[in-house]
């Protein structure tokens, strides 16, 4: 396919590697070595990548990164830096173990989990304060859809999730429609444009405009080397929230080779 791809500005594309809760100490370490070894003649500064292992591995996957220019990111954090929370996991800590990145929001906690929007802006303030960098995932479910509310659900996890503090430098937009989390359905290249460019205009009015064209949407819900090329075409689209694909080194590393 031809690129036509034509931006503004230049964006980074981000491919972020979420392995939900997934692998063991030793997989952990082979996917994370095999990744950086297919990526070690890639031209650097291209795009950049993120892998976003189980708590517990954290310190196998650093371990595997090191020399490499790939991130290490994590899957949630607290909105506080200590205290009396059992079974939390403090943003300075994340930052003290070698993260660069904490995915906040994923629709896997805002459902099963109850977390509402207020307490995503809480944890995405607690990130960049702790100088993480939040990736605020914002998705409609099957239902909202089919009525047709999709634009108006998504507006308003935006502006109710994003801090005060947040910009282009350390904040990502993640969209993952929940109904493609996991099921091998995917939108239509057109209908993720749209809602990828309603986010950017929303976040003109949020941010500013100059901040709005240099913020990284990126797209998650089913992304795979079969429809990542196609995907990472689209105008507004800046790199992949990526799931299920990420937990082989050839699926992973196959999106970004096409």
């Amino acid at each position: 396919m031809k690129n036509t791809k034509i931006r503004e500005v230049y964006r980074q594309p981000l491919l972020v590697g979420n392995w939900k809760m997934n692998s063991l100490k030793r997989e952990s370490y082979a996917l994370t070595s095999g990744i950086v070894k297919y990526f070690a003649g890639i031209k650097e500064n291209s795009f950049e990548i993120v892998i976003c292992p189980p708590f517990p591995l954290l310190s196998e996957v650093k371990r595997a990164l090191i020399q490499s220019k790939i991130k290490l990111g994590a899957q949630d954090c607290h909105e506080a830096d200590f205290g009396a929370y059992t079974g939390d996991v403090s943003p300075s800590l994340l930052k003290n173990m070698g993260c660069k990145y904490v995915i906040v929001g994923h629709s896997e906690r805002r459902i099963a989990y109850k977390e509402k929007n207020m307490t995503i802006k809480a944890k995405s303030e607690g990130a960049i304060n702790a100088k993480l960098n939040p990736i605020i995932c914002l998705g409609e479910t099957l239902g909202q859809k089919e009525s047709g509310k999709t634009l108006n659900i998504i507006r308003a996890q935006l502006r109710e999730s994003i801090p005060s503090s947040a910009n282009s430098s350390n904040t990502v937009i993640a969209y993952e429609p929940v109904w493609a989390i996991g099921s091998g359905k995917v939108p239509r290249p057109a209908q993720i444009q749209k809602v990828h460019a309603s986010i950017r205009a929303e976040l003109k009015i949020l941010l500013n405009e100059f901040e709005a064209q240099r913020t990284r949407i990126i797209y998650g819900g089913s992304m795979n080397s079969n429809n990542g090329d196609e995907l990472l075409q689209l105008a507004d689209v800046d790199g992949g929230l990526i799931g299920s694909a990420s937990l082989t080194v050839k699926s992973f590393c196959s999106i970004i080779k096409n």
